[in-house]
């Protein structure tokens, strides 16, 4: 344990030894980040052993056997508190069992529903006769029982799923009224959409995690039996006070730890609850409404589209291509269609591919979604790669601390059993056969005690905790900045991050989309709104295609208003259309769907097949203008006569170039004639039809405007000023994404725009690997691209060294998403499949709550650093102080329950103030961190050795010689009042230092410091209770109240500490870091045994 803990401790220190940080050489040089790694060494020499159990670069999906090696390598005092949370591996594999059995559970039931088939087909379909439930005439176990055995000839004998829906009082076309009343009813029929959530603990609980610390346990025994002792030497007046105080500081340390623990839980939990509360589309009132999944009630129409998760248990209504992925429970991969045949849907599967429609027939803990929630405990347990080596460093503090415990255990039992230890008046203490057994015991006691305590000093159990504590106070601050953290690692590896792959339309741009040129019949429309210039077959062939070929919907408000629901690009387009005169409803009732081919990422564009009469079919197509062009032979001039398009392609191509270079995005609208008699009958054969793309006859071609984010250049600006390179990455127009880039700041200038910097994905996905690899780096816009190449790039990129942010809101961004090592999905406009393999939700879907994301990751990396400076200053100053001091005289003059404070001030309360510093605009003025960058930077090795000498040199001068410099030999008690004075500036030391190590960098650590309310607040707290303890708790920590003159003596001891820092910062440190010179001798030494 020994050596990999020291090994894990020097790797920790250690810069990146990869490409896999890049720091760019035109941002200057900042030191609290780390100098740059030097070349003094042959990086080959010294490359990490693979044995390390620390070494752990990137904990997304890392492998369990993995996170159980660094655990069990963990030198650790508590571990059910220091391993919280981490994942807990016992409930993942306990969960993973659970999910198998109620699947096991799911395909029992189907193996019995398909034998009970078989032989309903021999006797007739039969089903149980509806019980009425409460308003409702079908009962709430029949309904969630045929839904849950997938029961087909009950869903017959209720009259299919119409049958249904008059059973459940519900329209099919405008869904249930949705008023309060109507809602309970519901409720208090079917049950609600929500399941038992395992409570989380309760404070007793993390009082009871707090106690289980080894130190702390053999502490509380000590204290006892120094009870006993003390009352029996000296009576119950004056005995029971050693003992008391030391169990007293015990459970002072017990109930901060507690409370601090309880507080990160509540977040947790909060933040939990944020993460399932998925918004999404109902029906109801013939409108489409926005609601919380945990409102949907049975009864409820609810339409689905790719990407969306199914909120409940229901019977699909109608769909065209509706694949479902059921892998979530039924543990099969492969994708399921959905048709009237095989109509029920689960809930908690994924729609991964076509659009639907479903009426709800089973919620909450009546479906086996619910009943699998219900069932397993929630872990929000994770690694971080931080905790992970800061469990390296504290391991390696730890066994330091602990070889040091033991010294001072056998140095003050030798020198108190040998006769070299006195007691003030100069006696010695222990004198062989004078010494009474109840006196020698009492002193070992007293001995254990202190070497105990050295031990809760130097073991920083608070230092991987402190991670946690920073991420937690940085998520709920995050929620502010519209940034939902789905795994912590994420925000910490934000601050890592060196590229950002941005999508344009609504990241960059604001999503808010209008059509501002148009083109049709050969002519551009000098007012997109003006119908007079289209003729009327043009107008009606126009209207049928938008209308029919639409995942949007049009109705009128109570008010009597117009409104227009659907994705912004569907918005748009409908609304240029009723700005036509289009009347939605009229249209779409002239015409019957019979085929729908949702818009396909990939393909670029979405059709429909719509029947107008007895023979008459129409295919209608839509998507992006240059893609449906290339497919168009014909198109209809201003006349409404047919006219080819081979002589005036040219112009449409102009037109479309134009429109882009002006930042507007392209959409063709093209349709063509197609004979009944060749449109599949049977529906298996029409629902895998696939729809005719040639031969089109082009209507018109409009430019829809989404204009930039106001913010977003300043935020671009931001982002290379810290050494991330934004990168755009879109389906549009290489052209419209171009003029984009240069408005966004992306691309500085137009020279800028040309290959490689600007590429098509179908190019880039054309190349070898090693070929992406090279290009990756060079290029700033992607246009055209396809969510594969968006995969393409970020793999590229990854090889390359780079740390990839990078965002995506469509169901095929998943697997870009997931490679990345930040993924972030959008919180508007974002698939459910989409949010759950990202690890960051951007609320806003903003690009400037991106850049806020990067400031908070970077925050977390120097917040955990000011709290290492501080905690190790502390640790070494404090094990210095006792062991000189032990070894020397015998005694130490820092005793138990002075030991116990030190290590509130340092552990606890040093962490809550160190760790929730807000971040500041310094942070991104440097570059990015390297995911292997040494965690003690050499600036840090400075300030702390500065500090830790100066309180060791002036303490122990103190120690030895205070009684004649403070003149004390004339005072009651001096050595009493001396370690009093030791104390009280040791303490003082910490209080001043801790200011220090806000800015382990700068000049002035007094900046920003009355924005830190938490700060000044624990501060201050910290110097009010350590008057309190001087002042009138003397009896209890072994120290007398100190005069005006000997409490200014201490001041000036601890505010020495703030110019001393400030012209140690003067100081220049080497560029290679100071661990490298210790790890060459051990790798070359580890190296030499291996040969």
């Amino acid at each position: 344990m020994a050596s990999s803990g020291s090994n894990s401790f020097i790797n920790s220190l250690l810069p990146p030894l990869s490409t896999a940080s890049v720091h760019q050489d035109h941002h200057h040089h900042d030191e609290e980040a780390g100098p740059p790694s030097s070349k003094t060494f042959d990086d080959d020499e010294i490359k990490i052993p693979p044995y390390d159990p620390f070494n752990i670069v990137h904990t997304k999906n890392a492998p369990l056997e993995t996170l159980k090696r660094w655990r069990k390598a963990t030198l650790v005092l508590n571990a059910s508190r220091r391993f919280r949370y981490t994942l807990d591996l016992v409930k993942e594999e306990d969960k993973e069992q659970r999910r198998k059995m109620i699947r096991a559970h799911a395909q029992v039931i189907r193996a019995a529903l398909l034998f009970r088939l078989a032989g309903e087909r021999e006797i007739g379909p039969t089903a149980t006769p509806s019980t009425p439930t409460g308003d409702y005439a079908i009962g709430l176990e029949e309904l969630a029982s045929m839904t849950r055995d997938h029961n087909i000839s009950a869903l017959q004998h209720f009259g299919g799923v119409k049958g249904l829906s008059e059973l459940l009082k519900t329209n099919l076309d405008k869904g249930i009224n949705g008023d309060e009343t109507e809602l309970f009813k519901r409720r208090s029929s079917f049950g609600s959409n929500t399941y038992p959530r395992k409570k989380g603990h309760s404070f007793l609980r993390f009082l009871w995690e707090a106690w289980q610390d080894l130190t702390l346990i053999i502490l509380i025994i000590a204290a006892v039996v120094s009870l006993a002792l003390g009352i029996k030497t000296e009576g119950l007046k004056e005995g029971w006070y050693d003992g008391a105080s030391i169990a007293f500081a015990v459970f002072l340390v017990i109930m901060v730890t507690a409370v601090s623990d309880y507080r990160q839980s509540l977040q947790f939990q909060n933040l939990n609850q944020e993460k399932k509360n998925i918004q999404l589309e109902v029906k109801r009132g013939g409108r489409t409404v926005k609601i919380s999944i945990f409102d949907i009630v049975v009864g409820d129409v609810v339409p689905l589209k790719m990407g969306d998760q199914v909120p409940a248990d229901g019977i699909l209504i109608a769909g065209h291509s509706l694949s479902i992925d059921e892998s979530s429970m039924t543990g099969e991969s492969k994708i399921v269609t959905k048709d009237q045949k095989a109509p029920f849907l689960m809930s908690g599967c994924k729609v991964a591919d076509g659009v639907g429609t479903m009426l709800v027939t089973g919620v909450g803990i009546n479906t086996e979604w619910g009943l699998l929630m219900a069932s397993i405990s929630e872990d929000t347990g994770e690694e971080t790669p931080l905790q992970v080596r800061l469990n390296g460093v504290a391991t390696f503090i730890g066994i330091v601390g602990l070889s040091v415990a033991v010294f001072v255990l056998a140095v003050l039992l030798a020198r108190y059993f040998t006769g070299y230890t006195k007691n003030p008046n100069g006696s010695v203490q222990f004198v062989r056969g004078k010494t009474s057994i109840s006196d020698a015991v009492d002193e070992v006691i007293k001995i254990f005690t202190i070497a105990v305590t050295i031990v809760v000093v130097a073991v920083p159990e608070g230092l991987p905790l402190a991670v946690t504590l920073t991420l937690a106070y940085s998520m709920g601050k995050m929620m502010k900045d519209k940034a939902l953290v789905r795994r912590l690692s994420a925000c910490e590896t934000m601050g890592s991050a060196t590229t950002i792959c941005s999508d344009k339309t609504g990241t960059l741009t604001l999503n808010q989309m209008t059509i501002v040129e148009a083109y049709a019949g050969r002519k551009k429309i000098k007012s997109p709104g003006d119908s007079s210039q289209l003729h009327p077959l043009l107008s009606s062939l126009l209207f049928e295609g938008i209308a029919q070929n639409t995942t949007g919907n049009v109705f009128i408000s109570k008010d009597g208003h117009i409104e227009v629901s659907g994705s912004p690009t569907e918005k748009a387009v409908l609304s240029w259309a009723i700005m036509l005169g289009m009347q939605f409803d009229v249209v779409r009732s002239e015409s019957a769907v019979l085929h729908v081919f949702p818009f396909n990422s990939e393909k670029k564009r979405g059709g429909v097949a719509v029947k107008r009469n007895e023979s008459e079919v129409h295919i209608h197509w839509k998507g992006a203008a240059e893609i449906v062009l290339a497919s168009c032979k014909e198109y209809l001039d201003s006349n409404g006569c047919l006219q080819s398009i081979e002589e005036d392609k040219d112009f449409f191509n102009a037109a479309i170039d134009n429109m882009a270079a002006s930042s507007l995005r392209c959409v063709a609208i093209a349709y063509r004639s197609y004979e009944l008699d060749k449109v599949p009958t049977d529906e298996e054969c029409l629902a895998k039809w696939v729809l005719p793309e040639d031969g089109l006859v082009l209507l018109a071609i409009v430019g829809i405007k989404d204009p930039c984010r106001s913010g977003v250049k300043d935020a671009v600006k931001v982002c290379t000023d810290a050494g991330i390179k934004v990168r755009m990455v879109t389906g549009d127009n290489l052209q419209t994404a171009k003029a984009i880039a240069l408005e966004c700041g992306i691309l500085a200038s137009s020279e800028e725009a040309t290959e490689p910097n600007i590429i098509e994905g179908r190019k880039f996905r054309e190349l070898s690997e090693k070929e992406r690899e090279e290009l990756a780096k060079k290029i700033a816009v992607m246009g055209r691209s396809s969510p594969n190449d968006k995969l393409l790039l970020v793999q590229a990129l990854r090889k390359g060294g780079e740390v990839v942010a990078v965002t995506g809101d469509g169901t095929n961004d998943a697997p870009a998403l997931h490679e990345a090592d930040i993924g972030l999905s959008m919180g508007i406009q974002g698939t459910e499949v989409a949010k759950e393999s990202s690890d960051i939700i951007i609320l806003d879907d903003n690009f400037a709550s991106v850049v806020k994301v990067v400031r908070w990751g970077r925050s977390v990396y120097t917040n955990i650093q000011k709290f290492i400076q501080f905690q190790l200053t502390v640790n070494v100053a404090a094990l210095a102080i006792n062991v000189v001091a032990a070894v020397s005289s015998g005694d130490v003059p820092l005793n138990a329950v002075q030991l116990l404070w030190v290590n509130l001030i340092m552990d606890t309360l040093g962490a809550l103030a160190l760790a929730t510093e807000l971040p500041t605009d310094h942070l991104m003025h440097r570059s990015p961190v390297g995911r292997r960058e040494p965690l003690i930077t050499n600036v840090m090795w400075r300030n702390l050795l500065i500090q830790a000498s100066y309180q060791v040199s002036v303490l122990l001068v103190l120690n030895f010689w205070g009684t004649s410099i403070l003149h004390l030999d004339n005072v009651e008690n001096p050595t009493r009042v001396k370690n009093t004075i030791i104390f009280n500036a040791f303490v003082l030391c910490q209080i001043f230092n801790e200011f220090n190590a806000r800015k382990p960098d700068e000049i002035n650590v007094f900046s920003g410091v009355t924005r830190s309310h938490l700060f000044m607040g624990i501060v201050g707290m910290t110097l009010v209770l350590q008057i309190i303890i001087i002042e009138f708790l003397g009896k209890f920590t072994s120290t007398v109240k100190l005069s005006g003159k000997q409490w200014l003596i201490t001041i000036g001891i601890g505010l020495v500490s703030w110019p001393l820092a400030m012209v140690g910062k003067l100081i220049p440190v080497p560029r290679t870091p100071f661990a490298k010179y210790f790890r060459l001798p051990i790798q070359r030494c580890r190296n030499g045994c291996n040969a």
